[in-house]
Order: C-alpha cells, then structure tokens, then sequence
C-alpha cells in the first residue's frame, strides 16, 4: 500500500454520494466499541469477533487499508478477574485493560491469521496525537505499517491512562487517527443501527439516515450509553463532527452491518463531511506532504 496523497474534496451533499465515498473509499478507519464485541457477563464475544474479521478481512482483500480501532480490552479482562461489570474505580480498570488488551490482541491475531493477514497492535494516548514529537511517531508507525500491508488494531493505551479511560470509548481517537492517516472514510460500528431523533425506545423515535450538517444536527444523544463502554451516542457525535470538519465522510451503523455499511449502502446513518476543509493540519500539527 503507498501514502494517500492529498487530493481536492469533491462535494458530498447528498446522501447518495457521501455512500457512494465511501464505498469507494481507498483508506478507511473502522471503530468498533466494547458493547459490541462483548457482553457486561460474558467478556469477549468470539462469534461478534469473528464476524467482524471476516468482513474486515474481505476489504481488505480487494485491495482497501483498514486501520481498525477497537475498544474492548477491559472487557476481555472482565473474566479473567472474575469481575461480573466494568469496575467504576480507575485503578480496577487499568487492571482489567492490562490483563484484557493482550487477550484481545491475539483473538485478532489468530482470526486475522486464517486469512493470511498480519496485524499490528498499536496503543495510543491522546498525548501521541496532540504532542508534536508524538505525533510524528505515531503517523510514521501506522504510515509503515500500511505501506507493509499490516492491519493495524488500534486501541487506547488504557493501562497507563487515567482521564483517557472516560475519552468516549476511542470514538474521538477514531476520528484523530483518521485525519492522522489520511483517511477516506471513517466508519463507527455501534450496538444501535443509526442516530434516532431520540432514544430508539421512545415512541416516535426516528432514524436519520443522512446528516447533511452535522454542525446543525439538534437531537438529544446523551442518554444512551452501555454497560462495557464508556462512550454513546453523544460520542460518535462528536467523533463524526471532529472527521468531517476534516474533509472525512463518515457512516454510524450496527456493528453486524459493517460490509453493508463500507459497501456504501444505505444502512445506519451517513454524515456528510464539511466541502471546504483543512486538511493539510491535523490535531493541531501541520501534515506532511510528498
């Protein structure tokens, strides 16, 4: 795989062409959450893993970068310690995410692995993408990565973090690590099919299948949220804000939908990235060229 090489932004203001971007798209970020890897009881769920893999793994295959950012290592550390929910104190938490993330990394490892595909773990802090030395490092790292044709797995480093645990279950480090790369498109995996213009289980609650502006977006998005992660729909929001003031198109979809959803079609909600970016700074350092 070769460096994305900046490009001129078409417009994508409708809903069928922010799709079909995405479809198309050469690069993508794909962020799964813990509530849709796992369960608050049972820890990693292998058959929602292996999904996943297979539909990431055929992507890949056609000749797509995938840089996945996957939630879930406190979750995988649940069992381990015998824990039946995610513990509510900082300290318990960085134990579950120490003895979880090496639990996850080699599920993704050995399901990755039957499809000749290699992945790569790297652990990020919001440091690494807002410190400029950092951030550098981080960016040649995924950038050799890619260019290897490794998948890499991304997740925070939620061993040595301590505010970064609450940052929204990786959705705004999804959203960094999109513009970091270069991405084409961004794709949020969730437990709910698509934004509602309210809780999915309130009467009269709808799906919004296309956000034109998401700066003009005006729906309560704070009460849903899950037991494993710390993020919701407020979140993704957020996220989706942050990759398309960049220039980045992004698709919130059921996590069970994520074929369907870097296919293009019309599954979850599409958001349509802002026509006039700035694309040459990202997370507040200036991109390199060439």
């Amino acid at each position: 795989m070769t460096d994305q090489v900046p490009s001129v932004v078409p417009a994508l203001d409708t809903e069928e062409s922010v799709r079909a971007a995405i479809g198309s798209a050469r690069r993508i970020v794909v962020k799964i959450g813990s509530s849709s890897l796992s369960s608050a009881r049972r820890g990693l769920d292998d058959a929602r893993l292996a999904a996943l893999v297979a539909a990431l793994a055929d992507v890949h295959d056609a000749g797509r970068d995938i840089v996945l950012i996957s939630s879930g290592a406190i979750a995988a550390g649940l069992k381990p310690l015998g824990l039946t929910r995610r513990p509510r104190d900082v300290a318990h938490q960085q134990a579950a995410a120490a003895v979880g993330q090496g639990l996850l990394i080699e599920r993704y490892t050995e399901m990755f692995a039957h499809r000749d595909i290699r992945v790569g773990q790297v652990l990020l802090t919001p440091d690494d993408v807002a410190v400029r030395d950092n951030y550098h490092n981080a960016l040649r790292a995924l950038g050799t990565l890619l260019r290897m044709g490794v998948l890499p797995v991304v997740n925070e480093n939620d061993t040595v973090a301590t505010q970064e645990i609450r940052f929204g279950d990786n959705d705004r480090l999804a959203a960094l690590v999109a513009q970091l790369v270069r991405a084409d498109a961004l794709v949020i995996l969730s437990d709910v099919d698509a934004l509602y213009t309210s809780h999915p289980d309130d009467p009269g609650a709808q799906a919004i299948s296309f956000v034109p502006d998401v700066d003009e977006l005006r729906v309560d998005t704070h009460r849903i949220g899950s037991a494993v992660g710390t993020g919701g729909m407020n979140t993704k929001v957020q996220a989706a804000q942050l990759a398309a003031s960049a220039g980045i198109p992004v698709m919130l979809a059921r996590a069970n939908a994520v074929l369907d959803a870097l296919h293009g079609a019309p599954v979850g909600t599409a958001f349509a990235p802002w026509t006039m970016p700035d694309r040459a700074v990202c997370c507040g350092w200036p991109m390199p060229h060439g």
